[in-house]
């Protein structure tokens, strides 16, 4: 990422807490840009130490096409990421089966139009192709960061986008999704219409803590959890635990002078990864490290430490549950 974030993190060195625990990192980013790059080495180097032996590559605006319809520019980073993979596994790739499921973008609002760029995704990545997300994260606020799709307020609520997240089943498809607190009612409707469609909450439903929500942990909490429990009421939906230690949920780790410690962050994040639980189960959670945009706040060490302190109650089999096996059954891993 850059030297001055790596000599911030460094200020906090942890061992790795059970560092015999198999875990699928379910979403983690890869990108070479102008403003830096994040690919497998960076990845690798980040994960060394937790027993990581597979992971899933989620969207992040990467290697899209420069050229062709604008519809298809997104397969580009199916075909990039499937390539970087590629070379990775036959150059004996290690312990670590890096992006084995690749999760892309398509343009869900095109209705039924979306179903030859799901095919072009398919071919891109015969092998990994899993799905597509397309994100909805919209709030009135402007200081509240809205997604890079530039959704629209209720967008999950229009008929035509619902179309085009229908079209993913004919292809054995996921559907996966970010957005805000404030919108999990409207997704939890969405699972109900569509109950043949696997839906995968990422970030735990985004719990806000920018803006006006800042300074309101509690009205958060209490719109979070109804949402939550919503959600987990449909059998087709599965959660991704973590992503929120980014600035827009209010814990405020990147203004330290000093990064947290997973018992710091354990601390913090307990109740939300606990009602979560308790609402989903652990056959339909799964832990994600969101690296490298978590990075800003914490190492991967001390994230997945902060993980397996979390779940210290629950017994071995459930563990097994979120830090591996589902990520293996929902992506085919």
């Amino acid at each position: 990422m850059n030297s001055f974030l790596d000599d911030w993190l460094s200020r906090v060195s942890e061992d790795p807490l059970e560092p015999d625990l198999p875990i699928c990192d379910a979403h983690h980013h890869l990108w070479d840009r102008p403003t830096g790059r994040y690919l497998v080495d960076d990845f690798l180097a980040d994960a060394s130490g937790h027993n990581i032996v597979s992971s899933v590559f989620v969207e992040c605006m990467t290697g899209y096409r420069e050229n062709g319809r604008e519809s298809m520019k997104p397969v580009g980073e199916t075909t990039y990421v499937d390539a970087l993979a590629e070379e990775y596994a036959q150059n004996g790739g290690g312990t670590v089966e890096c992006a084995a499921a690749i999760i892309g973008y398509a343009d869900l609002r095109l209705g039924d139009a979306v179903m030859p760029v799901l095919e072009a995704h398919c071919e891109a990545s015969p092998k990994r192709f899993r799905g597509t997300r397309h994100n909805v994260g919209w709030d009135a606020s402007p200081v509240v960061p809205t997604s890079h799709t530039k959704p629209t307020p209720g967008q999950l609520l229009d008929p035509t986008f619902r179309k085009g997240i229908a079209c993913l089943r004919q292809f054995g498809l996921l559907y996966e999704v970010y957005l805000y607190h404030t919108q999990l009612l409207e997704l939890a409707d969405l699972a109900r219409s569509l109950p043949d469609q696997r839906i995968i909450v990422n970030h735990m439903g985004g719990p806000l803590g920018c803006g006006p929500y800042a300074n309101s942990q509690s009205e958060v909490m209490t719109i979070w959890q109804q949402g939550i429990a919503e959600l987990a009421a449909c059998p087709n939906t599965i959660l991704k635990l973590g992503g929120i230690a980014m600035p827009r949920n209010g814990f405020g780790w990147h203004e330290r002078t000093a990064p947290p410690t997973s018992l710091e962050l354990a601390d913090a994040y307990s109740p939300y990864y606990h009602y979560c639980i308790e609402q989903f189960g652990p056959s339909h959670c799964m832990f994600e490290s969101n690296f490298p945009v978590e990075k800003q706040s914490c190492s991967y060490t001390v994230l997945w430490n902060a993980f397996k302190r979390i779940t210290a109650p629950f017994s071995e089999s459930e563990k097994t549950d979120m830090f591996l096996d589902v990520a293996r059954w929902v992506y085919r891993i």
